[in-house]
């Protein structure tokens, strides 16, 4: 999937994809990442994605973890951005949005029933706020939140481009 990622200090656009992401791109990977990327990708019952640059394939900007629960309802284990794009200081602007949307995307295509579209995922206490008013989470019980699918929709085409 093809996308666009915005570089902070120019307010440039650049183009980028999100492809899948095994065991042969963790070497890859530049900087201390928060989460454990090697032990992560055992897990069998998930599918693993990257965000990078069209140009540069083998660099991450971010990844993203997904898992379907029950083969009905989709599970965001883990998403997080590079190093270099942490925080008000990040190179790029809007690589977890992108990944969030397409995970978005993926609970519509995978999700099935009542939970198709539904995108639910467990927060950082200290990052509830941010899920809740920049993309429209809901809380659901301490930290489980979850995105309704008319708020998928927006996420999707405000990060990606698409419209369900």
């Amino acid at each position: 999937m093809e996308l666009h990622i915005i570089e902070a200090e120019t307010g440039s656009e650049f183009l980028a994809q999100i492809t899948e992401f095994g065991k042969s791109d963790l070497s890859s990977l530049k900087g201390k990442w928060k989460f454990n990327w090697k032990e992560l990708l055992k897990s069998e019952q998930a599918i693993f994605f990257k965000l990078t640059l069209k140009n540069m394939p083998s660099s991450a900007e971010g990844l993203l973890m997904l898992t379907l629960v029950d083969d009905e309802a989709l599970f965001m284990n883990n998403v997080e951005v590079a190093p270099h794009n942490y925080g008000s200081k990040g190179k790029y602007e809007n690589v977890a949005g992108a990944l969030i949307a397409f995970a978005c995307e993926k609970s519509f295509e995978l999700g099935k029933g009542d939970y198709m579209g539904f995108l639910s995922f467990e927060s950082k206490s200290s990052l509830v706020s941010l899920y809740q008013e920049k993309y429209g989470a809901t809380l659901a019980i301490r930290r489980r939140m979850f995105i309704e699918p008319e708020q998928a929709k927006a996420l999707m085409a405000k990060y990606l481009g698409k419209k369900l």
